[in-house]
């Protein structure tokens, strides 16, 4: 563990939200330092809690009842479990709110304001509170009431329709991405608009709302092929590995498998020519410059397919390497994490269980994937594992001021 400050130690965030944006989100935030309080429900939790297989396993290596799901995104939290349909449950929310700088909730568009948990019943209580709500389709417009799903956004986004193999080939139609994409990617631009709204508030004072949808998301990670439609006209197609607007960019045969071309521009593809003893083909008026390589992809892919053939994969990577043109192995996620680059970076963790956890889950320790930011002089932290339900909710409400008899009341009412 870095002996060097963390980024947001002073920072409180209070995590309403369940499944994968909002965490994704919480989880961000938690590896910058951010004490993050997660609410979650008594007896059950976070939905992912269950969404298995496949599940943790105990010191004896059998299987338990709690899904791996939710240990991807929800490290470095405390977990409470209070049940916020009761009064006695909202008011500790809102002394929760009170002390806290963020508030990230993925309820439906209204669902807290019956329990007196919305952004302006709050604001009233702690008007420095940046308070960020989670939805499918946003706080307004002719869906904003509707539950939104990843799956359900990455199709009505677009993103489906561009992912896959062409119809007219084998294996073809819509595919969604092979992670929630959309989930992840709004977790990760709900981070970065808490992180300006503490800014503003740092110069202002005061707490926002911020509005944050998986459609907004979903339109916007379309990027390029956004980009090309809006000002051409022209609806973008799925064509599988290859890229719109670069050739060669794609998955090739090797005589052992498969690897990856990813030519960015005219002199990488003369040195792969070069490298492939085809040099000729980078003279051709047909495939000298990548618009012409473009046009002509149906003539000259079948050429690179042939020639890939000659060698394997690790050939293949061996010589083009050493003429600085992208390529690499197509890993299955095993292959992945067993690349030497992935171990020199360190991008796998494992953490230890508290006493409390061990004993509420059986499993000794969990593994996960490091967080990606790499800072310097505040780099993220690894505090805690993935908490057992429930397992902080003493030791939170006795920082609110709550005493033993206090805490064993409201556990005893069903609130805890």
């Amino acid at each position: 563990m870095s002996k060097k400050p963390a980024a947001l130690p002073h920072i409180k965030v209070l995590d309403l939200s369940r499944v994968l944006a909002g965490p994704w989100c919480t989880q961000i935030l938690a590896d910058l330092g951010a004490d993050v309080v997660k609410i979650e429900r008594p007896g059950s939790g976070d939905d992912t809690r269950h969404w298995g297989p496949p599940f943790l396993k105990d010191a004896q290596g059998d299987e338990t009842e709690h899904a791996a799901y939710y240990t991807c995104t929800n490290r470095n939290k405390r977990s409470v479990t209070v049940d916020i349909a009761k009064p006695e449950g909202q008011a500790l929310i809102r002394q929760l709110a009170a002390q806290s700088d963020v508030l990230v909730e993925n309820f439906k568009v209204g669902g807290l304001k019956r329990y007196g948990l919305d952004y302006e019943s709050l604001r009233a209580v702690n008007p420095r509170l940046i308070y960020c709500s989670v939805t499918g389709f946003g706080q307004d417009g002719p869906y904003a009431e509707r539950a939104g799903y990843d799956l359900m956004v990455q199709a009505m986004s677009g993103m489906m329709s561009i992912t896959g193999r062409a119809d007219d080939v084998p294996g073809g139609g819509p595919q969604r991405v092979g992670v929630a994409l959309t989930d992840l990617f709004t977790g990760v631009y709900a981070a970065t608009a808490i992180l300006a709204a503490l800014e503003v508030r740092h110069r202002s004072g005061q707490g926002q709302h911020i509005d944050m949808a998986l459609l907004d998301v979903g339109m916007a990670i379309l990027a390029n092929q956004a980009g090309g439609y809006l000002n051409t006209g022209q609806v973008p197609r799925r064509q599988g590995n290859s890229h719109p607007s670069l050739v060669p960019y794609q998955d090739f045969p090797t005589k052992d498998g498969a690897m990856l071309l990813a030519i960015g521009n005219d002199g990488q593809f003369a040195r792969f020519c070069e490298a492939a003893s085809h040099a000729a083909l980078a003279q051709d008026t047909r495939y000298a410059t990548n618009p012409q390589r473009v046009q002509h992809r149906d003539t000259l892919v079948p050429l690179l397919t042939e020639i890939t053939r000659t060698r394997t994969t690790a050939e293949w990577i061996a010589v083009l390497e050493h003429k600085a043109v992208p390529c690499g192995p197509i890993n299955d996620i095993a292959q992945a994490f067993a690349d030497e680059q992935v171990r020199a970076r360190g991008l796998v963790v494992e953490q230890a269980r508290s006493a409390r956890g061990r004993a509420a889950e059986g499993v000794p320790s969990i593994r996960g994937v490091a967080s990606p930011l790499r800072m310097g002089a505040t780099p993220p932290v690894l505090r805690r594992a993935p908490p057992a339900l429930g397992e902080h909710t003493d030791e939170v409400l006795a920082e609110l001021g709550l005493d033993a008899a206090a805490i064993t009341s409201l556990r005893s009412k069903g609130i805890l």
